[in-house]
């Protein structure tokens, strides 16, 4: 079975995909100081975006986790989130408060997807 890697680097690749499932790196916002839900926005549109560069798009997500810098943002999140999930192919989903990799992160959001 073939394993492929979007913009591989050193540490790791946007997405690899293994046969019909692809795997998504942690996407996190590129406007650090914004809002939770203008952070939501951009990491939704950068998991679209990764998902269309390897031939899939979010009604074939499988499975999101997202770690929120503080569960107080979960309502302000789910906001977003549900403006933008495909309701008639919703993925499971996980969500917990975890602390990101620079403080003024407020979201980061993994996938696996089919393709």
């Amino acid at each position: 079975m073939t394993i492929t890697r979007l913009d591989p680097g050193p540490r790791l690749a946007k997405a690899v995909t293994h046969g019909e499932t692809i795997y998504l790196m942690g996407h996190v916002a590129s406007e650090g100081d914004a809002d939770i839900k203008t952070q939501t926005r951009q990491v939704l549109a950068n998991i679209e975006k990764t998902l269309g560069a390897v031939g899939s798009d979010k009604s074939k997500l499988l499975t999101v986790t997202i770690y929120l810098a503080s569960i107080g943002d979960f309502a302000a999140m789910n906001e977003v989130w549900d403006s933008w999930v495909d309701k008639a192919n919703a993925p499971a989903r996980t969500t917990v408060e975890a602390r990101l990799a620079r403080a003024n992160l407020k979201v980061e959001m993994t996938a696996i997807a089919a393709k």
